[in-house]
């Protein structure tokens, strides 16, 4: 475990530091696209941040390497050294294709063909959808396993980036998560195989960890640099790969009936953790389908951008998606470490994953219900009231008008007297 903190902790100080070197060469050099409309900032801010993150990344993998000859576990990890190359080379790859969509806007198939690359490299290395902890169940053959996996991680790298439209948003998210995922790799893989706790999806997550930390002072609200797509697919590209590696730690078939449910979190983890992002993926694109449009067209109407027209602040709707990553995480998480480690049974995990989703929904629907209450105080208040009724035309046009009478000699008022001469 120290180990591991020690590589997040590199590559959180050299993401920082190279974080402010790239913020500095931006401004200098004006390497910041315009405001767009589907924009919440309101000022031009530079989109870079995907190579600092890319560069603290690489550095902690140095690291690790150099020093795995005096630590045997970490040793296993670079036993085969195509798999590292093939990840930090599809990472440079998706790097390259998001900053330069970042300065230019490619299109959006030529965003694609680059994700489908990328992550053909790392399926064909050999991080790959083997098996699935669902009774055993096994990929029918090598060409499927590879389809399959280069599948899941251009689906997680578009969802990532899909939600990466307020300061923090993805790293804070991401941060949370792989935090999750790291504790539970580390102690599944110490479960399993006591004498190789070091596994590859532990050393990924751990590395993330430590460059959205890095990362996060630059970008906290109001940020002064975004990761961009190139932080934002670099992100979803490890998460993605961490995940896949994690599915050939156990043997689905050695696990006995009491075991059964522990099985599942290799699925259901992920999927846990990535729920924000995989709700906002699958609702944007069925919106643009239904429209007509590209799936990867862009809107303004993204789940964060709901939060803010329902008036939310910024940061109240980044620390919602926060609220919710952490409940759906975490939940899943005890799910594990409650009857292997203090003997409870689950339900205590769906007692705590039923009550801080029921929290976090209170918290994200607030502003309908203080919206409510403040339409029916303001409508019911008598001032309000005799406003309404005066310009209502509805009730005017069902009042009945009261004639005008029609003056009379006898009510005529008196003519003003002649001026007199004198």
């Amino acid at each position: 475990m120290t180990l591991f903190f020690l590589l997040a902790l590199v590559t959180a100080i050299v993401t920082f530091v190279l974080s402010i070197v790239v913020y500095k060469l931006s401004h200098k050099y004006r390497l910041y696209p315009k405001i767009r409309e589907r924009d919440v900032h309101t000022r031009p801010t530079p989109r870079l941040g995907g190579i600092a993150m890319f560069l603290g990344i690489l550095v902690a993998f140095g690291v690790a390497y150099l020093i795995a000859g005096a630590f045997a576990p970490l040793r296993l990890v670079f036993a085969d050294p195509q798999q590292i190359l093939a990840i930090l080379g599809a990472a440079l790859l998706i790097v390259l294709v998001g900053v330069a969509d970042d300065i230019w806007d490619l299109d959006w198939m030529t965003k694609l063909a680059g994700q489908f690359i990328a992550a053909g490299l790392v399926a064909w290395q050999g991080v790959q959808i083997y098996s699935l902890p669902i009774g055993g169940l096994t990929v029918g053959s090598g060409w499927m396993s590879i389809v399959f996996t280069v599948v899941a991680i251009v689906v997680v790298m578009n969802m990532i980036n899909f939600i990466d439209g307020l300061d923090g948003l993805v790293t804070g998210v991401a941060l949370i998560a792989n935090g999750v995922f790291f504790l539970y790799s580390y102690l599944l893989v110490r479960d399993t195989s006591p004498t190789n706790y070091f596994n590859l999806a532990s050393l990924i997550a751990a590395i993330l960890v430590g460059a959205c930390v890095g990362f996060l002072p630059l970008n906290w609200h109001p940020a002064k640099m975004f990761m961009g797509d190139a932080g934002a697919l670099l992100v979803g590209l490890l998460m993605a790969t961490s995940a896949i590696a994690i599915t050939g730690q156990i043997d689905p078939t050695a696990i006995n009936r009491s075991q059964l449910f522990p099985a599942f979190i290799p699925i259901l983890l992920p999927v846990a953790i990535m729920i924000i992002p995989l709700l906002d993926f699958g609702l944007a694109v069925f919106r643009r389908v239904r429209a007509g449009k590209s799936p990867f067209s862009a809107d303004r109407k993204h789940l964060h951008h709901r939060l803010l027209d329902m008036g939310h602040s910024h940061l109240h709707a980044v620390l919602i998606f926060y609220g919710w990553t952490a409940a759906a995480s975490v939940g899943c998480l005890l799910y594990y470490i409650l009857p292997v480690y203090f003997g409870l049974p689950t339900w205590y995990a769906t007692i705590f994953l039923v009550t801080s989703l029921l929290m976090c929904t209170i918290v994200t629907l607030a502003p309908l219900g203080r919206r409510k209450t403040g339409e029916w105080v303001s409508q019911s208040s008598p001032a309000q009231i005799a406003v309404l009724d005066r310009f209502d035309p509805l009730d005017e046009a069902a009042t009945p008008a009261t004639p005008t009478p029609t003056p009379t000699r006898a009510t005529a008022p008196a003519a003003a007297p002649a001026e007199e001469n004198v």
